[in-house]
């Protein structure tokens, strides 16, 4: 069947979803309780959208379609203080973090819902070892072609979003050498990577998907695991790449980086895309990856070498009137306090390592660093 058309929202309206791990607070390690937190919250209104994911020990959040920071904060908050609060009275403790330091995929649970259980079918193994938690942005999008211009417009940006919300340093009870671990595992899915290059929502709608649809590989756009992706039936873009923050005050400062980010590229101040923005793509993901802030990444367009700290510091200067018309100035304040001095949270997890000795230790510092 084709596509869907594409829905148009407003433009730069903000949804964000988190992926949040479900720890049991004796031994720190992941609790197949999805079934039983999800029921608790069913009994009264929940300040947002939960729903379960791949495996029994996650669950997604979804905040409401939202314009500023204040209020996508509070929401946020909101929801957290809700999450805590149930999950206290199961006995289950809930943290952010891309990556759960110790747990063992393959005792994770299949979450009994049918997608899911087609994904397990397909993929196998690698469905368990989906066991990995990020953050994902929607951007309000006014027409199909202004999303696809966004969506690529937005790909020499990418490793600031990895290394600015990288929180998985631990894997399978190591220290993985990356500051983001948790994006290794969406590689390994076929459907992963980029979109395809094109600016008209004609011929990625009714040349690309019609050829892919015809394959029998895809039905819809959720078989695309792609960094940021249309989303038709919302009208927006979503990013796709940030490993869920340790905290919702991180988590909404992302967002609206974003969100200025995106009123900064739709003035069309900066060159267009070009698909040989491309040619350094993958590098540059690896580094955000790998070393984080540290990395180093290629301008596309000039072709020179920077720090990926440098580089969302030279950004926001850049973005400071956007800020203001957005009302996120405490959003970017946030992001130049991590850029410039506090470090991401795969710093922090590192640290908590060296005080603790141990990977409970760490997961009881992300437990903490949720509820405060």
């Amino acid at each position: 069947m084709p596509l869907e058309t594409f829905k148009a929202s407003e433009s730069l309206t903000l949804g964000v979803e988190l992926e949040l791990q479900l720890v049991n607070t004796y031994d720190m390690d992941l609790s197949s309780s999805a079934n039983d937190l999800l029921e608790l919250l069913r009994r009264k209104p929940f300040p947002g959208v939960v729903t379960p994911e791949m495996t029994q020990s996650m669950i997604e959040i979804a905040t409401d379609v939202q314009h500023l920071h204040g209020p996508l904060l509070a929401q946020l908050r909101e929801i957290r203080d809700t999450l805590v609060h149930a999950g206290d009275r199961l006995n289950i403790a809930l943290a952010g973090g891309g990556t759960h330091p110790f747990q063992r995929w393959f005792e994770q649970r299949i979450f009994s819902k049918p997608r899911f259980e087609q994904l397990s079918g397909l993929y196998g193994y690698l469905a368990k070892q989906f066991t990995v938690f990020g953050q994902h942005v929607h951007v309000g999008c006014s027409s199909p072609d202004e999303a696809l211009f966004l969506l690529h417009s937005l790909n020499r940006y990418v490793p600031h979003f990895i290394a600015l919300s990288a929180s998985s340093p631990f894997f399978q009870g190591v220290d993985t050498l990356f500051d983001s671990a948790r994006l290794n595992s969406v590689f390994a899915f076929p459907l992963s990577g980029r979109a395809p290059f094109t600016l008209s929502w004609d011929e990625f709608a009714n040349v690309y998907f019609t050829k892919m649809e015809s394959t029998g590989v895809v039905k819809s756009m959720k078989d695309f695991y792609w960094d940021i992706r249309p989303k038709p039936e919302y009208g927006t873009i979503e990013l796709r790449v940030c490993d869920t923050p340790l905290t919702v005050e991180r988590a909404a400062a992302l967002a609206c980086y974003l969100q200025c980010l995106c009123r900064h590229l739709l003035q069309r101040d900066e060159p267009p895309p070009v698909e040989d923005d491309y040619l350094v793509y993958t590098y540059n993901r690896f580094q955000a990856c790998r070393f984080g802030l540290d990395g180093m990444m290629v301008n596309p367009k000039t072709r020179e070498q920077i720090s990926i700290r440098e580089d969302i510091l030279a950004t926001l200067r850049k973005l400071g009137h956007h800020a203001d018309v957005l009302e996120a100035q405490a959003a970017l304040d946030e992001v130049e306090r991590t850029a410039a001095r506090d470090g991401n949270h795969a710093t922090w997890l590192r640290k908590c390592y060296a005080e603790s000795g141990s990977v409970q230790g760490v997961v009881a510092a992300a437990v903490d660093a949720l509820r405060a």
